[in-house]
């Protein structure tokens, strides 16, 4: 099934209405669809480097804009549709525990989601579930998102095709390095 949704994902990059479907894709991503927009914001990108500032935003709003969806999914409709996409996802053990403790790092919780390969949308959903802030959500999912993919967007416009394999392999492994960094960069100066 996976393999499926990558393929059809794939074929989407080449038509003639890529960027809607990049904003279907990158609004469902954000609360229950398992395919990330990079894979199709990567052979866009490669196709008109001109336009990829254009992709990363619409990746951006779209995404915002469904972790919204996942917010309300977890916020008014948590039995009967968030704890379904989480339990697919492996996450429902972990759901109770993860709540007592989800608002207190809600910020960091939502800014590593959002870059990392971590399921976003399980962020989404337990967002709306805790009652996080929706200020916090929002001005964290903007902030998450766009560094995700304005820097995919970045690395392609500059160097393209040779990136290409470097991305869609390590991607994940670069942005949680990146946020390592960023995290203890904020310890060292909170604590010396």
């Amino acid at each position: 099934m996976i393999r499926g949704l990558y393929d059809w994902t794939m074929r989407l990059a080449t038509h003639r209405h890529a960027l809607p479907a990049l904003a279907a894709v990158s609004f469902v991503e954000s609360s229950f669809f398992p395919i990330p927009p990079d894979l199709l914001m990567i052979p866009m990108i490669l196709a008109r480097p001109s336009r990829a500032w254009l992709v990363a935003l619409v990746s951006l709003v779209a995404s915002v804009l469904g972790g919204l969806l996942g917010y309300a999914i977890g916020a008014f409709a948590f039995t009967e549709i968030g704890q379904p996409i989480l339990a697919s996802l492996g996450k429902a053990d972990a759901m109770a525990e993860f709540n007592t403790r989800f608002n207190d790092f809600g910020f960091w919780a939502v800014l590593i989601a959002g870059v990392t390969p971590f399921p976003y949308k399980v962020i989404t959903i337990m967002s709306g579930w805790t009652g996080m802030p929706l200020a916090t959500f929002v001005a964290t999912s903007i902030l998450a998102r766009g560094l995700r993919f304005f820097v995919v967007a970045a690395l392609l416009w500059k160097f393209g095709a040779p990136v290409r394999d470097f991305i869609e392999r390590r991607l994940g492994l670069v942005f949680t390095a990146f946020v390592a960094l960023l995290l203890g960069g904020f310890l060292l100066v909170r604590y010396l």
